[in-house]
């Protein structure tokens, strides 16, 4: 097979682990894809539950948790850097820097002294909604462990990733402002409603700011919309344009 042929050679360890944290054709490589799919939607899923009264009892077995799948990602972290070809260039990377943004909330928490680690319910918390960011790390070609898709696709896969990781995080910044003193927002999902129907430019007025970083957060997440979102979408437009002329 094509695939198979093009995998390393056995004895250079550092190669083979380059390729089939890049590869999506062989079965090892489709598996691990799966795998780290499977563990960011876990790892952004706890933070979302953890916002509920319901999960009290079970916050000691998601934190577990959280650590665990924290440990899986710094461990492929730190292969991605062994296994680069230029570390310096793959350090700096976007979505490796996205990675390491992702997991250091949960790491400084292990790390760091008890006192200081308490600031988990502060700006730690804050921290931690980046981990959605990680999903830019499937789009970051066209070729998934399912097939390759158009450019056109890939184009549009973004787009709909943008719109969720900006709703997700901007929910996440509101819901950590105003959780403790905001009888209204008392869950993540209370955030992420007003987060759709602030951007959306609704704004129905049941759900107001009360803190100022509340209202910061507001205000960078209109302004990340108003810029991100047209700038995205006008990739796919143009694109769509001059295809239209050919």
């Amino acid at each position: 097979m094509e695939s198979e042929a093009s995998v390393p050679d056995e004895g250079n360890f550092r190669e083979q682990i380059q390729f089939y944290l890049l590869d999506h054709r062989t079965i090892l490589g489709k598996s691990i894809d799966v795998a780290l799919l499977a563990l960011n939607l876990v790892f952004v899923a706890i933070f979302v539950v953890e916002t509920y009264p319901a999960a009290a009892k079970y916050r000691p077995l998601l934190w577990n948790l959280e650590v665990g799948i924290a440990a899986v990602f710094l461990v492929e972290y730190v292969l991605r850097l062994y296994g680069a070809r230029d570390r310096t260039a793959e350090f700096l990377n976007g979505y490796t820097l996205v990675d390491l943004i992702a997991i250091l909330p949960t790491v400084l928490v292990v790390v760091l002294p008890t006192p200081v680690a308490a600031l988990n319910v502060g700006f730690l918390r804050v921290v931690r909604i980046v981990r959605v960011l990680r999903f830019y790390r499937f789009t970051q070609d066209a070729t998934f462990f399912f097939g390759t898709v158009s450019d056109n696709t890939l184009r549009a896969m973004k787009l709909l990733l943008t719109v969720l990781v900006l709703l997700s995080a901007s929910a996440g910044l509101f819901y950590s402002a105003e959780h403790a003193t905001n009888p209204e927002v008392t869950t993540f999902g209370d955030a992420f409603y007003y987060t759709v129907v602030t951007l959306s430019t609704v704004g129905f007025g049941d759900i107001v700011p009360q803190t100022e970083l509340g209202r910061w957060a507001t205000v960078a997440s209109i302004l990340a919309a108003v810029v991100v979102l047209p700038r995205q979408a006008s990739r796919i437009v143009s694109v769509m344009a001059r295809m239209s002329f050919v």
